[in-house]
């Protein structure tokens, strides 16, 4: 590293983007992210929007003690489950396995928490409507209840992609194969001993911003209606 720090380069180039892509599974390491980011991201909106559901349309007994559960789980640090979820992962063979991480992950307390809210502020008036008519639970589910839950749905879907894309101490306990490394790792990696490769790290960051951007770009009106929605209607 040089001294001083030049903020501005003299001479700018893009070599280290050239170089980063010729280090052993860079490119892998970015399909990897996609892959757990993007299908961990829809099972969990899924997951969590049925959970949701059955949480506020659907009177069953035990509805409210089973939310107490999940609200109590907001408050475990996930650091303190990774010891069992290496014990469990090992034991089932699933360590190394990217599809680990969707067992893992397909399930969020906050965003249930979050979709239940909204659910909640849903008049059962549209289900009851839908439902003389002839349409089924999962008709009412997806027609009806999605499409009003659209605001809080991007939102969840902009914070669970940031904070699957950005997941390190997970896939730091469960993969040890380089060629299953997610891009944190990787970037992570290229820190050593003796020396640190800061060129190649800061355009690695930079690409890692950028299918974030993406996303929140794609989803911003959603984002920005679900969280004015309140105030206009109060």
């Amino acid at each position: 590293m040089l001294l001083p720090v030049e903020w501005i380069p003299q001479n700018p180039t893009l070599e280290a983007y050239y170089k980063l892509f010729t280090i052993p599974n860079f490119g892998t390491s970015i399909m990897n992210s996609f892959y757990i980011a993007i299908v961990c991201t829809a099972l969990r909106l899924l997951c969590a929007a049925m959970a949701a559901f059955a949480l506020t349309k659907i009177k069953f007994h035990g509805r409210g003690v089973i939310f107490g559960l999940y609200i109590t789980a907001l408050m475990i640090p996930a650091q303190t489950t990774f010891i069992p979820l290496f014990i469990i992962m090992n034991k089932l063979n699933l360590l190394n396995n990217l599809n680990a991480f969707l067992l893992l992950q397909m399930f969020n307390a906050f965003a249930i928490f979050m979709l239940r809210q909204k659910m909640l502020t849903i008049n059962d008036a549209y289900i009851e409507a839908a439902t003389i008519d002839g349409a089924s639970m999962w008709r009412v589910f997806f027609q009806i209840i999605l499409p009003l839950c659209s605001g809080t749905l991007a939102i969840l879907t902009i914070l669970s992609f940031m904070d699957l894309w950005n997941d390190y101490l997970l896939p730091l306990v469960l993969l040890t194969d380089r060629t299953k490394y997610t891009l944190p790792l990787i970037l992570n990696s290229m820190q050593g001993q003796y020396s640190n490769q800061y060129n190649l790290m800061m355009a690695g960051s930079l690409i890692s911003i950028i299918p974030i951007l993406i996303v929140y770009i794609c989803a911003q009106k959603y984002f920005k209606e679900g969280l004015t929605v309140g105030g206009v209607k109060g």
